[in-house]
């Protein structure tokens, strides 16, 4: 008797301990709140998406999600805690509470958006898996590098699709595996591998921190589809639908012509999209638990998402990527927002 009376108070706490723990979880906006500040999982160093510039401040596509999260719950873009991560570590932050958000070059799949505890907010960038090499190894296509050694990073879908493509297309190759990034990156340079493998939007960035960017070219094969965006854990859709929404503010302040120099005279816009994005109509932040300018402060703080676009790897950056598959709907993109309404 005294072992099943045991084992039933055990089972009590264990439950209520889960209880609290679900709890925590489920309340992420107000634990954001009361805490004074956001906690974000980013990249530990991705040009154009997420790294700190030389006097120290976080600045890329993935980082502005970050500043546009504080930016509609605390009317203030800097209230955040950056804390960078390697692919590796990224989801048990996310899931052991120490982050709130995770914006870091994250590939939305099935087995991540089920089995991992995670939820995908919304796509911030539409990218693809492809390959870089030297100019001097005169390759121009991936189905080249028959015998190739290729070095890349594990605990990424990269990884899997690598050896998808090539058992596909019958080709043997040599996978050199790494850890982190900055070792497979450093082993390329070093010439331990003929070829380097991620996604385009990041050999693009990394092509910039090898000496001369003209020496390495990325081939023109796209091997898998990497739809990557903001993660949260399951468990919460108020905080989910926080981040949602700031993504979808952005790409609708874009397509209405909403920028972060023009939304203040925006306000008085007739148009009723503008005036519901903007909080001058209907009562949209409560259903999220924010205050009915949320939106405006995203916009007014960060800006929009052609105008985060452009600054960090567009043609206002180093970078120069095309919108290709990021450009809006309408101008024949994917970038696609449901309406406030």
């Amino acid at each position: 008797m005294r072992y099943w009376v045991a084992a039933g108070l055990a089972l009590v706490m264990s439950y209520g301990q889960q209880i609290e723990l679900v709890a925590a979880q489920t309340n992420t906006l107000d634990t954001v709140k009361g805490r004074g500040q956001l906690q974000c999982g980013v990249s530990t160093g991705l040009a154009g998406f997420g790294a700190p510039n030389d006097a120290g401040q976080w600045q890329g596509l993935d980082v502005d999600i970050c500043r546009a999260v504080s930016a509609a719950v605390f009317k203030n873009a800097d209230k955040i805690k950056f804390v960078p991560l390697t692919a590796k570590e990224r989801f048990t932050a996310l899931q052991s509470g120490e982050i709130d958000l995770l914006s870091r070059n994250t590939t939305w799949t099935m087995s991540r958006d089920t089995a991992a505890g995670l939820n995908f907010t919304g796509i911030s960038y539409y990218d693809g898996q492809g390959f870089m090499v030297k100019r001097t190894l005169d390759v121009v296509s991936a189905k080249e590098l028959s015998g190739a050694s290729i070095c890349v990073q594990t605990g990424t879908t990269t990884e899997l699709n690598l050896a998808d493509y090539f058992r596909s297309n019958k080709i043997e190759y040599n996978p050199v595996v790494f850890e982190k990034l900055s070792e497979a990156l450093a082993a390329y340079n070093a010439g331990r591998c003929d070829a380097f493998t991620t996604d385009v939007s990041q050999l693009y960035s990394i092509r910039l921190t090898l000496g001369n960017a003209n020496d390495h070219i990325v081939l023109p094969e796209i091997i898998s589809k990497e739809p990557l965006g903001p993660v949260v854990r399951q468990g919460d859709p108020r905080w989910a639908n926080v981040v949602r929404w700031t993504l979808f503010a952005m790409i609708n302040a874009e397509e209405l012509g909403v920028t972060q120099g023009n939304v203040d005279q925006m306000k008085a816009s007739k148009n009723p999209s503008v005036r519901r994005l903007l909080g001058v109509e209907g009562e949209y932040g409560a259903a999220v638990g924010l205050d009915n300018d949320w939106a405006y402060q995203i916009i007014k703080l960060v800006g929009n998402y052609g105008e985060s676009f452009d600054r960090n790897v567009g043609a206002g950056s180093p970078l120069g990527i095309a919108r290709g598959q990021n450009a809006l709907w309408r101008d024949g993109g994917l970038q696609y927002a449901p309406p406030i309404r």
